[in-house]
């Protein structure tokens, strides 16, 4: 039996390397990019449907264009007069990435101003994914609106998932940033940071600390990536360490975490056990940084 899961954030225009100095133009965006693997592993009978805001102009159309032929639904998709999606580019060295940002004013900082649409949206999905970055693009009060529909989620038995991805740039200092978070986390039923953000933000010197942490602010369940170390999950009384899958082609780490969390959650959505769908994810995972861009032909990934 399937239902709707809804990825809420920004969807931005990506300019990666393409070789002999040239770049290629794509789109994609943490919460977008989950949402693009969860689609391509999940059956046919679970909808994917992505909740951002977009302009009027031709990037806007072809973006829209493709999320529609990745078979990933718009029709929340609001579109405003005048405004633009934002942009980056990646710039690689030895397989890591750096990004440049042009976002400023990109229509989707505009995805919590209508409360209402808002909320239809949410009541009508049976999880509702949504990331650190998800807030950081967002005015003070438009967080407080979207917690606030997130929470009642929450309370309605609606899987909530969240990944902190914390990024310091789009806040305004440190303090704001995981005060944020933690008020994000307190809004989720499942959270899955990565460790290396929540080591060098929050302070904590191992992966337990961080389980309990997120646990101690209302989590029921937690996965802590941790790069090729694998995942560490702990979802009622079962704590389980999955393992990483070694790979010797490293190109792209782009959308390692967002394809890890993608296939976890197809499988978890799916009635497989949290250790299963996090093995599922790390395989994803592998085989995603072997490419360059932050989405993969669906063609490529394992089944």
């Amino acid at each position: 039996m399937g239902g709707r899961l809804l990825s809420i954030g920004e969807c931005m225009v990506e300019l990666s390397q393409g070789g002999e100095g040239l770049l290629r133009k794509g789109f994609a965006g943490d919460t977008f990019n989950t949402a693009w693997y969860a689609r391509a592993c999940l059956p046919a009978d679970w909808s994917v449907d992505y909740f951002t805001v977009l302009g009027d102009d031709p990037l806007s159309g072809e973006m829209l264009d493709m999320m529609t032929s990745a078979g990933i639904g718009t029709g929340f998709i609001r579109r405003i007069s005048g405004k633009t999606p934002g942009l980056y580019l990646i710039t690689l060295k030895n397989g890591e990435r750096t990004f440049s940002y042009w976002r400023d004013s990109a229509a989707a900082r505009k995805i919590a101003d209508d409360a209402d649409h808002l909320r239809a949206a949410i009541e009508q999905a049976d999880l509702i994914y949504f990331s650190g970055i998800t807030l950081g693009i967002l005015a003070p009060e438009a967080i407080d609106t979207l917690l606030a529909e997130l929470r009642r989620a929450k309370a309605a038995g609606k899987t909530v998932a969240f990944d902190p991805n914390l990024r310091p740039r789009l806040w305004i200092n440190n303090d704001v940033m995981l005060r944020t978070i933690e008020e994000g986390a307190r809004a989720a039923s499942l959270v899955l940071p990565s460790f290396d953000d929540e080591a060098t933000h929050f302070g904590d010197a191992t992966i337990t600390d961080t389980i309990a942490r997120y646990h101690g602010l209302g989590v029921r369940d937690v996965v802590v990536k941790n790069g090729a170390d694998g995942a560490y999950l702990s979802f009622g009384e079962v704590e389980v360490h999955v393992p990483g899958v070694a790979t010797d082609k490293i190109i792209d780490t782009t959308s390692a975490g967002d394809s890890f969390n993608g296939a976890f959650l197809s499988r978890l959505l799916g009635d497989n056990s949290p250790g299963d769908a996090a093995a599922f994810g790390a395989a994803i995972a592998s085989v995603v940084i072997g490419h360059h861009g932050a989405l993969i032909s669906p063609d490529l990934l394992p089944r």
